[in-house]
């Protein structure tokens, strides 16, 4: 098998992310739902304890009591859920930076040694050439033309 490139990794790594932050949102939507039918359930338990056909004491407690408890089972174990988050996401924390320095050292594109030589060549030749520009401009431009403003003043 090939191995993949920086670009197909990465994209993959992006996919992979967005498919977990959609599998998050869904998640959360199903528990907004499920919080939502539990208030449901509760308006319609108390709704039926207002109804002639049914005594008070019984529908009003047994089915307030369930989606009560549904709702506190639910809220529990969203909040666990948060706190081992918040735990996994702390320890990341701790060495992400260096995590992060080594996936970008990875994705740079290093020069050849030829490369090197060869660009290193071309700045050591401009270097040369603008320090001799600016010793000509200096001994033959600039300094006579100063002696010549002095000389008249």
């Amino acid at each position: 098998m090939a191995k993949k490139s920086k670009t197909q990794r990465a994209k993959a790594s992006a996919r992979r992310q967005a498919r977990a932050e959609e599998a998050r949102q869904a998640e959360a939507r199903e528990v907004e739902v499920v919080e939502e039918e539990a208030a449901e359930s509760g308006k319609l338990g108390s709704l039926l304890s207002k109804t002639p056909f049914k005594s008070k004491k019984n529908t009003e407690s047994d089915e307030d009591r369930r989606a009560r408890e549904l709702h506190e089972k639910q809220v529990a174990e969203r909040e666990a859920k948060e706190k081992e988050k918040e735990k996994k996401e702390k320890k990341k924390n701790r060495f992400r930076f260096f995590k992060e320095c080594a996936s970008e050292m990875k994705r740079v594109t290093w020069p050849s040694r030829t490369d090197v030589f060869r660009w290193s060549g071309v700045v050591v030749v401009a270097l040369i050439f603008f320090g001799a520009f600016v010793l000509v401009l200096d001994n033959l431009v600039v300094t006579p033309l100063l002696y010549l403003i002095s000389g008249l003043g």
